[in-house]
């Protein structure tokens, strides 16, 4: 009898030596397959960062101050500066549909398709409506991306945009008794949708000291404890009372004003680009 209970217990013994061993093995390769997926997102993050202009221009007019925080390591939102020979800025702000690797990607191409496109078109709504097509070409029924396009023309002082259904860019006038040419939401639906859909091209003159703040929802959807958004009346009562700030600072204001309203983890991407006509 004691034989037997010896000799069951070194089975068992042995059985969960097995176990515990094969436990570790598991735990080895987990942490081995966990360090690639780190190492591949941060490799994805650095190729993401580059995609964001490195410089923004301050000499034809306008003055840019741009930002994009990911909520999970790598964002579906992108913001671009572009100055083109012909002596137009173009500038632009998106969010697509979704979040992580595979609405990054979408980003990613976006973008490349957009710089492109400026290079041998000036017309925002024909700009608008081949990337709708493409977009809506190489993604399901259920992607999209919100987007919103302008062209700086510094002779003019002028703009012409297409907001395909974008958030509304927060608009201040550098003088309460400038006439305002309201919200600048002329253009279409978001890009993906339709693939005959039509855009509409908006126009609006700038004046010195004009300022200009687009942004995507991850802004003012960001949440409170209770659940109350942040929202866009807030947003356009932060930007009022600093608006003589430099745009570095405006920036900064905003972004510090969400997080003491959220005061939890990031929940969506927060992207951010400041214009002013000087």
């Amino acid at each position: 009898m004691t034989w037997g209970l010896t000799f069951a217990g070194a089975t068992a013994v042995a059985v969960l030596a097995a176990s515990l061993y094969r436990v570790r093995l598991d735990l080895q390769a987990s942490r081995r397959d966990l360090a690639r997926k780190d190492a591949e997102l941060s490799f994805a993050l650095e190729v993401q960062r580059a995609l964001f202009p490195r410089s923004l221009p301050d000499k034809e007019g306008l003055q840019f101050s741009g930002i994009c925080i990911p909520a999970r390591g790598i964002s579906g939102d992108f913001y671009d500066v572009m100055r083109l020979p012909d002596g137009r800025l173009v500038f632009a702000i998106a969010d697509i549909s979704g979040k992580g690797i595979s609405a990054a990607i979408l980003m990613a191409n976006l973008q490349a398709l957009l710089r492109s496109l400026t290079e041998t078109l000036d017309c925002p709504r024909e700009i608008c409506s081949k990337l709708n097509r493409h977009l809506h070409n190489v993604t399901d029924s259920t992607r999209f991306a919100t987007f919103f396009y302008a062209e700086w023309h510094p002779v003019q002082r002028t703009i012409r945009y297409v907001n395909a259904g974008h958030h509304s860019p927060v608009f201040l006038r550098s003088s309460i008794q400038a006439k305002s040419n309201g919200r600048l939401d002329t253009g279409g639906v978001p890009l993906g949708m339709f693939p005959d859909a039509d855009f509409q091209t908006g126009e609006v003159k700038l004046e010195e000291g004009d300022l200009l703040v687009l942004y995507s929802d991850g802004v003012t959807e960001a949440e409170s404890e209770m659940g109350e958004d942040f929202g866009d009346q807030r947003l356009r009562q932060v930007i009022a009372a600093n608006r003589e700030k430099p745009l570095g600072e405006i920036q900064s204001t905003i972004l510090e004003a969400v997080r003491k309203w959220s005061g939890q983890e990031q929940e969506d991407d927060m992207t951010l680009l400041l214009v002013r006509a000087v």
